[in-house]
């Protein structure tokens, strides 16, 4: 396992205490906001989904997407299945690079809307040169 997922699991870690702690202060039964929360994994899958959004230049452009796909625009639809291509696209490639995270990348994926997310594209593997 490469020093940085672990580095990303720890600050998953410490951010999932704070949001833990944010609940139970508020005096929210942990029975019932303990199962809405991500997982550790969840989290590092989003910083390195946001990451690779960042080095493609298209952080804005995902946010700007997934933020106009919930109003009642005569697109938003259209929007909505730009961003989960787009998500869906970097969410492969982090299970390809990182193979320990599969388990959470699908999870993620799976909240995706799969009828705008290519279904006939076949899944490849990218080759390491």
């Amino acid at each position: 396992m490469s020093l940085d997922i672990v580095r990303l699991r720890a600050d998953a870690r410490l951010e999932l205490d704070v949001l833990i702690e944010h609940h139970a202060r508020d005096g929210e039964d942990p029975w019932e906001f303990l199962q809405e929360l991500p997982t550790v994994d969840e989290l590092v899958v989003v910083a390195l989904r946001d990451e690779a959004l960042d080095a493609q230049g298209k952080t804005a452009e995902y946010l700007l997407a997934r933020l106009a796909s919930e109003t009642s625009r005569a697109d938003a639809a259209e929007l909505r299945a730009s961003a989960d291509r787009l998500e869906y696209e970097i969410l492969r490639e982090i299970a390809h690079r990182h193979p320990v995270l599969t388990h959470a990348v699908w999870r993620l994926a799976g909240q995706l809307d799969h009828a705008q997310v290519s279904p006939a594209e076949p899944a490849t593997r990218h080759r390491e040169e």
